[in-house]
């Protein structure tokens, strides 16, 4: 960056971001799956999780999340169990691939944090740590000002 331009901390995050989920995809796709399919099987719970919950975890639109989860069904990663009473309700629960898959997924984001990690000094991860915060908060102030104006 030059010397003369502003520090755009929201420009650093997307770049990294992007670099990192390019990494995240094309190291599933070894695997036949996708960074969402493998985000999917990690926040998936043993005891199944509400299709409708899954779709805020994600930061995913509703027909983006349903082609997923229909090809992850399709695929044997997961199944769909219809709450007793009332079928509107779903829940979804990783199969015996899908838990095999969920092993290398999880595996993976170990190590990666481990050599991201590594990189740093923990007083170093501990204030990245705070500016992440301190992001997360700027961005609840805007959202809340942008609500309180409409």
């Amino acid at each position: 960056m030059e010397q003369n331009q502003p520090l755009l901390i929201d420009f650093m995050l997307r770049h990294a971001w992007h670099r990192v989920s390019r990494m995240y995809n094309n190291t599933a796709s070894t695997e036949g799956m996708t960074m969402s399919v493998g985000f999917i099987l990690m926040i998936v719970e043993k005891s199944g999780t509400p299709s409708t919950q899954l779709g805020p975890k994600m930061g995913m639109e509703p027909t983006s999340l349903s082609r997923t989860l229909n090809n992850m069904e399709t695929s044997g990663l997961i199944e769909r169990k219809e709450f007793t009473g009332d079928k509107r309700k779903v829940n979804i629960f990783l199969t015996a691939k899908g838990v095999e898959k969920r092993k290398l997924v999880r595996n993976f984001l170990l190590e990666f944090n481990q050599k991201i990690a590594s990189k740093f000094k923990e007083k170093d991860l501990k204030g990245f740590m705070n500016v992440m915060n301190a992001v997360d908060l700027a961005i609840e102030d805007v959202e809340n000002t942008k609500n309180n104006e409409q």
